[in-house]
């Protein structure tokens, strides 16, 4: 498949509702946390029951996918680490480095993007990746952003515990391991397919809305080093990550890697804001850091996922995972 047939089928939807989404949030105003607040409370918690309930991944292949999201927010953790120290950032710079280095836009950005590109199976691996980051996102990171404002505990792993996200995973698998799923042509399903379809586009429509609304300011020349961790460093540890674990479906395994190359996440933004310092470094705060790498990471993704696909869909890559 040449770039433009990637490009068209797997990138363009994903970057015209997002467009429209940023065109909305330009010229009206929204409120964000409402629609957010939906999204996680009611339709992605129907879109991961439905995902995991009637996938055809495997037991075995599902507990390798958290493994390597692990794996992958502490390896890239550990070498942001590196690089901001090497480079002599201070805090709350550093910490906001490695946030932004090692959290992906799973959600919003990758579950579209997985499944425009690799269909159900993508969708699916997608939403197992989400689960396995939140669980992370609010320990780690947490703990990274507390660190910014000077703070080095987990005050907030608590949250982690109030994710539906969390449950609807739980109970995923507790219907399939008790054999009770629910036909998946009946009423119950046809209903959380209907109402988890509908978190995709919202996912989206909130990416442009929080783009549109975000203050990056004079940091966009200071997230070079963070957009070269996100798009180029991210995939080749996720390339390692998967070849290493040896998923038994390749397109699992390449959806892995996709999700990896993901841009930057936006909820290390909302971490940072409610939990890190105010304190200017080199003119510059934690979240506008935070915020510019977002803008950046995604803008820069486009052509950059494009080639990851393209790349990934080959035979010769396709051997080694």
């Amino acid at each position: 498949m040449s770039l433009l047939s990637i490009f068209a089928s797997a990138i363009l939807p994903i970057v015209t509702i997002a467009a429209v989404g940023f065109v909305l949030g330009r010229v009206r105003s929204i409120a964000v946390d409402p629609l957010n607040t939906v999204t996680i409370y009611v339709l992605a918690p129907a879109l991961v029951f439905h995902s995991i309930a009637t996938t055809d991944i495997g037991g075995e292949t599902l507990v390798k996918l958290v493994v390597g999201v692990v794996g992958f927010i502490l390896v890239m953790a550990m070498a942001a680490e590196i690089v901001g120290r090497a480079l002599g950032e201070d805090e709350p710079i550093r910490s906001a480095l490695v946030l932004v280095s090692s959290f992906s836009n799973c959600g919003n950005f990758g579950i579209p993007l997985s499944a425009f590109a690799f269909g159900v199976v993508g969708r699916a691996t997608a939403v197992v990746y989400l689960v396995g980051q939140s669980v992370v996102v609010y320990t780690v990171g947490v703990y990274l952003a507390s660190r910014s404002g000077g703070d080095g505990g987990f005050g907030s792993v608590k949250r982690v515990f109030e994710l539906p996200l969390v449950y609807a995973v739980v109970l995923a698998a507790l219907v399939r391991w008790l054999g009770v799923v629910p036909p998946a042509d009946g009423t119950t399903m046809e209903t959380l397919k209907l109402v988890g379809d509908a978190a995709i586009p919202l996912m989206l429509l909130l990416v442009g809305i929080q783009l549109a609304n975000t203050n990056y300011g004079t940091a966009v020349a200071r997230v070079g080093t963070a957009n070269a961790l996100k798009l180029v460093i991210a995939p080749v540890v996720g390339f390692a990550i998967a070849a290493l674990l040896g998923f038994e479906n390749t397109t699992v395994a390449r959806v892995f890697v996709l999700e990896c190359a993901a841009p930057a996440a936006i909820t290390p933004l909302i971490l940072v804001i409610e939990m890190g310092s105010d304190r200017s470094v080199g003119g510059v705060t934690a979240p506008e850091y935070v915020s510019a790498a977002v803008l950046t990471t995604t803008l820069a993704s486009v052509p950059v996922l494009t080639g990851v696909i393209a790349v990934l869909e080959t035979d010769l890559v396709g051997s080694f995972l």
